[in-house]
């Protein structure tokens, strides 16, 4: 049994070798690591951090997060925002509650920000553009990111004209039947692919992303997202582990393991090396120290939360979401000290995909 063990564990790091010097291994390949991680998991965080040090150093990028509203036409089965949750304190900040969290931001040092929302049908294109027009404006050294879901062509090429350079849209599973048992029959998954092509086309960069230990996902479908991410290949990822929100038809699922999510951390660095990869806020809701175990495994984004004090509670994804209580100075200064242990630093900048 020890013999087998350790032929296994060679054969685990072989792979993680392979892969780190082609970016690409067969599906059966990842197959084998993601089934046999707890042999090799250690083996493959080295060597994730090792080529993000090599590409990006030891910095850490910030971005300032804005969730600007929580109003959304979707009833997605995850999603605590979810268009048929009664309990949901529903909110829209205005353009000039936006961009009071932007000015606090650059005074914090963020030269990135993120608006993040539900796919709300208040905000057009009209009032976006402006916004974002108006963001740019004030501060042209700055990254916009737009994460607002599925919208036309017409619409993300608007969003661009005005001055959005990032779009962050995660199409949570790359398998067309589990996406389909995870949103309502009005959702489509080849629109969400159409919709991550236009965008790449429009030259934005793009950040794809999808959640780890969601119900009926198997470990063949997670192999499977790191063949569709290498031929996709979006300028950033999030992934993060499936956490239950209370008002979903998902409430009593069980969420998705720390320990799987960093290792899937892990495979996308050595797949896509030079991706901009966050520890996700979830990663620290189901671990005290899960964005610190993030950055070690690859990870080289943190996404502090700029939104308003008293609608932070109010944008609940999913259950016991950290960070809803505390001041944005307060927060980034607890961020940059946490940073610091795994030796790596917050830097100041907007933090552009780097190409090869």
């Amino acid at each position: 049994m020890e013999f087998m063990l350790k032929q296994h564990t060679v054969i685990c790091k072989e792979l993680i070798d392979k892969l780190s010097k082609y970016n690409i291994i067969s599906y059966d390949e990842y197959l084998c690591l993601i089934n046999n991680r707890d042999l090799c998991s250690e083996y493959l965080f080295k060597k994730a951090r090792n080529v993000r040090n090599k590409i990006y150093g030891n910095k850490i990028y910030i971005r300032g997060l804005i969730e600007f509203t929580n109003y959304c036409k979707n009833d997605c089965l995850y999603c605590g925002i979810r268009r048929s949750n009664k309990n949901v304190d529903r909110y829209r900040l205005s353009k000039q509650e936006i961009l009071d969290c932007c000015n606090l931001g650059y005074g914090l040092g963020f030269r990135t920000f993120v608006m993040q929302g539900g796919e709300d049908l208040y905000y057009t294109d009209e009032i976006l553009c402006d916004i974002v027009k108006e963001i740019k404006e004030k501060y042209p050294d700055c990254a916009i990111t737009l994460s607002v879901g599925e919208r036309s062509y017409e619409s993300y090429k608007k969003l661009k004209e005005a001055g959005a350079d990032r779009y962050l849209l995660r199409h949570e599973t790359a398998n067309k039947n589990h996406y389909e048992k995870l949103h309502p029959k009005e959702m489509s998954f080849n629109n969400r692919m159409r919709c991550l092509n236009n965008l790449k086309d429009l030259g934005y960069q793009v950040g794809a992303g999808f959640m780890v230990g969601s119900p009926y996902q198997t470990e063949e479908d997670l192999a499977n997202e790191l063949i569709f991410l290498n031929q996709f290949k979006p300028h950033m990822i999030g992934i993060g582990p499936f956490i239950s929100h209370k008002d979903t038809p998902f409430k009593n699922e069980k969420s998705g393991t720390l320990e799987l999510t960093l290792f899937m951390i892990g495979l996308v660095r050595l797949t896509l090396p030079n991706s901009l990869l966050p520890a996700t806020t979830a990663l620290g809701t189901i671990d005290s120290i899960g964005r610190e175990k993030g950055i070690n495994s690859g990870a080289n984004v943190i996404m502090p939360n700029l939104s308003p004090f008293d609608v932070r509670k109010k944008y609940m994804l999913y259950d016991n979401k950290i960070c809803t209580g505390e001041e944005s100075a307060y927060c980034v200064e607890c961020i940059k000290k946490r940073i610091k242990t795994t030796g790596c630093e917050i830097v100041t900048d907007r933090g552009d995909y780097k190409e090869f």
